[in-house]
């Protein structure tokens, strides 16, 4: 289903009242959050037509931590955890507001592991650079809550399901990364390498199926997903957004491309 027909099938009611939906996106380059191209357009059209959260958690590639930590300021700071970039990438802040009532449900929520509180992080570009043409007035209170990258997709996936009231309480939760990430095989002639599509593809074909167990022990697909997927942090995004589908809950694309041969900007709605 497109992007576009999916206010028509949520019933235009743009409101938290209800369940709120799930992304999944792919957030690419950084500068995409401030040149006008076609992601930046979708980003901006999303915040137009799903509802209105109270609150937004994104689970980001770009916080990989020991343990799972929530942030739990009252205003956090903008992160620009990137370098070669223009100076006006750099002078980009979002200056959203902390939800520190929000970190202490989700504290209150996982019962899987101790979640704590932190007060230092802020909004990596994971998390800002899509937040910026959704929501560009910055009024929604936004919190991450970080990957523990000692443990295996398994465990992301079945500590994200604890996540799921919180849709019932207005938040929106977001899962910031891409399903195919080898920085080291970027062709900058755009053209995307057949293993990039291949493994696009059959993770499409397994979220279409409702398999997440394929989506999970992805190295099972052997060497595509070794060049896809050559460090998971950019990946396991995915699994806390799928985690939280329910047995009556569709799924629906936008930005189906690839970007430098060795990029897919797929992204998704629950």
């Amino acid at each position: 289903m497109a992007l576009h027909s999916f206010m028509d099938t949520f019933g235009g009611k743009k409101s938290a009242e209800s369940k709120m939906p799930v992304l999944f996106v792919g957030h690419g380059n950084p500068m995409n959050a401030i040149e006008l191209n076609e992601y930046h357009r979708s980003w901006k059209k999303l915040g137009k037509d799903l509802p209105k959260p109270k609150a937004i958690l994104c689970i980001s590639a770009h916080w990989l931590t020991k343990g799972t930590w929530v942030t739990a300021m009252e205003r956090p700071r903008t992160i620009h955890d990137f370098g070669g970039f223009p100076d006006e990438l750099f002078a980009v802040k979002y200056p959203a507001p902390g939800s520190p009532e929000f970190a202490k449900e989700t504290q209150k929520l996982i019962a899987k592991t101790k979640v704590q509180p932190d007060l230092e992080w802020g909004l990596d570009h994971g998390t800002w650079s899509v937040l910026l043409p959704m929501y560009p007035e910055a009024g929604i209170p936004v919190f991450q809550m970080s990957i523990d990258y000692s443990k295996p997709p398994q465990y992301h996936y079945e500590l994200a399901k604890e996540l799921s009231s919180l849709r019932e309480k207005g938040v929106l939760i977001i899962g910031s990364g891409n399903i195919v990430h080898n920085l080291g095989m970027i062709d900058w002639s755009g053209k995307a390498y057949d293993w990039t599509i291949e493994f696009d593809s059959k993770i499409k074909d397994f979220i279409d199926g409702r398999d997440h167990q394929s989506i999970i022990h992805y190295e099972k697909l052997g060497k595509i997903a070794q060049l896809a997927v050559p460090t998971n942090d950019h990946y396991l995004p995915l699994l806390y957004s799928l985690a939280l589908q329910e047995k009556n809950e569709y799924v629906s694309y936008f930005n189906e491309k690839y970007e430098m041969g060795s990029l897919s900007m797929r992204s998704l709605i629950i």
